[in-house]
């Protein structure tokens, strides 16, 4: 059975999420939420203390707590894939190919995944999906060493990165991401259901092992009526998240 102050510091991470507490607004003070839980201040001082150790609020000395940020973002600090990222602000992440093939390395692909001139390569399209409804299309070139795994996951996986986990052992632990706009051209709007020249988002990211070996590199386009972008400046942090676009 969870402790007292842990069941308290759950409450409170869900009404964040809720955004009963907003991005920026204070918490109540010790004494009320005190009051609200019939508990000790003590035992909200350990609630907030593992808010606060979770990156969720800030704090000074003798100020109210501030909210940072929620579980509906997802900091860039840590590697997390779309539909790990999904599934922390309770979402179901979907996932369909739109089309694979073989193609030789171009030179931008060997650069990216350190490969040979001439190396067959995969390219993979897919539309990403919360809750059924198109937000993300990736367009990603999978290094000719891991092809063949990603090749006999099915279309509709929700997760690759999970998949390919659990059948290889493959972890993706580093991650290079480059964040631009771009104007949606005739295919992306289609795939997206959005208006040709819409504003998407676009991230370039290089993904690799722990041993720096690259998997794959690629061109993921955010609705950017569906994802956002935020950064939290700190003088020891400065974390960029992913967060739905309310």
């Amino acid at each position: 059975m969870a402790a007292r102050h842990e069941e308290i510091a759950e409450e409170l991470r869900r009404a964040i999420d809720r955004e009963d507490y907003t991005v920026g607004s204070l918490l109540p003070a010790e004494t009320d939420l005190a009051a609200r839980y019939g508990v000790s201040r003590g035992t909200v001082r350990q609630a907030v203390a593992a808010l606060t150790a979770e990156g969720l609020i800030g704090s000074r000395q003798g100020a109210r707590r501030v909210v940072l940020t929620s579980r509906r973002s997802q900091s860039f600090a840590e590697l997390r894939s779309f539909a790990q990222w999904a599934r922390a602000m309770g979402r179901e992440a979907t996932g369909r190919v739109v089309s694979q093939e073989h193609r030789p390395a171009t030179t931008k692909d060997c650069i990216r995944l350190q490969l040979k001139a001439g190396t067959r390569v995969l390219h993979v399209l897919r539309v990403r999906g919360l809750d059924g409804e198109p937000v993300l299309l990736e367009r990603t070139v999978y290094a000719d060493w891991i092809a063949p795994a990603v090749e006999a996951v099915e279309p509709d996986c929700p997760s690759v990165t999970q998949r390919l986990y659990e059948d290889r052992g493959l972890v993706f632990a580093y991650g290079e991401h480059v964040i631009d706009a771009v104007a949606a051209g005739a295919r992306d709007a289609e795939l997206l259901d959005v208006r040709r020249t819409s504003p998407l988002l676009r991230v370039r990211r290089v993904t690799t092992t722990r041993e720096g070996r690259p998997v794959e590199w690629s061109d993921d386009r955010y609705r950017s009526d569906a994802v956002s972008f935020s950064v939290h400046n700190s003088i020891g942090n400065n974390a960029l998240a992913r967060k739905p676009a309310n």
